[in-house]
């Protein structure tokens, strides 16, 4: 992407604080309701935003939504406007934790990127350049992703196609919940099975701690994972931002890249503002187009 196309992320950041799902007809196909998987009688679908008239191979950048890991929805697709700048753009569903505790989702996702790759051809993807972009539980999930590439306990088995790869190339994660135990402080929301967290895990947090660690992103960080952008608000006060720290910090001890941006004086559920929006634009240029920095 050139210069004039440079502020099509300062309009994604603000389209996904938005929840706006518009992109340009003219320049973008769309392929919806695209089963990848049907774990225990589930259907799961994604819906794939092409650009019209695409002659190369195109990267992939999957959206994967957030809603506490129980509500939310793969439509609208926030970033579904960048396939008119040549990438392919992919919104994926996965099973929510009243349909299933993690790792069902972890699972779901890979199984969505699994499939993707098998189907390259079909859909003229670059599968050599795929990234995940997540917001609030769907950062927790993209960092897992991220972390998570040789983790033979979280693949799963969802869609099949367990000769392609779950690794991915980038990961842009948005306030997300990366220690899982040290997300939740009250003792009665630690004791509670009907909590966010407890449900998510399928039973207390107290009771559950090894399964609250192994749902952490901080628990995987390898210095072979692959690079982060990270996006957080100073005064979140549903996932501070101490969350962000933690992995920003973890992953360069490790030699991993990684940026972390914190907006000042935001709470949870922002877009970015225009200082983060060429940092961006950089990181997904770089390790999804092959740009220099």
């Amino acid at each position: 992407m050139r210069k004039p196309k440079a502020c099509w992320l300062l309009l994604l950041l603000i389209l996904i604080g938005a929840g706006c799902q518009s992109y340009p007809a003219r320049y973008v196909a769309v392929q919806r309701d695209l089963e990848y998987g049907r774990p225990e009688g589930k259907v799961l679908d994604l819906d794939i935003y092409l650009p019209k008239h695409a002659t190369n191979r195109l990267p992939v950048i999957i959206w994967i939504h957030g809603g506490s890991w129980k509500s939310g929805s793969r439509y609208p697709c926030p970033l579904a406007f960048l396939a008119k700048d040549g990438m392919a753009v992919v919104s994926i569903e996965y099973r929510l934790m009243d349909d299933a505790p993690f790792p069902a989702q972890l699972y779901d996702c890979k199984g969505a990127i699994r499939w993707l790759r098998a189907n390259a051809n079909r859909f003229n993807l670059d599968p050599e350049h795929v990234a995940v972009f997540g917001a609030s539980a769907g950062g927790h999930l993209a960092a897992l992703i991220g972390t998570t590439p040789e983790v033979k306990e979280l693949e799963g088995d969802v869609g099949g196609n367990l000769d392609q790869s779950s690794r991915v190339q980038a990961v842009c994660a948005f306030y997300p919940p990366t220690d899982l135990d040290r997300l939740i402080t009250n003792k009665d929301e630690r004791r509670s099975p009907t909590s966010d967290i407890g449900r998510l895990l399928g039973g207390s947090l107290e009771k559950n701690l090894d399964k609250a660690a192994k749902a952490s992103p901080m628990r995987y960080i390898t210095p072979d994972d692959a690079p982060f952008y990270i996006l957080h608000g100073d005064k979140d006060d549903m996932v501070p931002v101490e969350h962000s720290k933690w992995l920003h910090e973890a992953l360069l001890k490790a030699g991993v890249e990684s940026t972390l941006y914190i907006v000042p004086n935001k709470g949870h559920a922002i877009g970015a503002p225009r200082e983060a929006h060429q940092q961006i634009t950089a990181f997904f240029n770089r390790h999804l187009k092959g740009e220099e920095k």
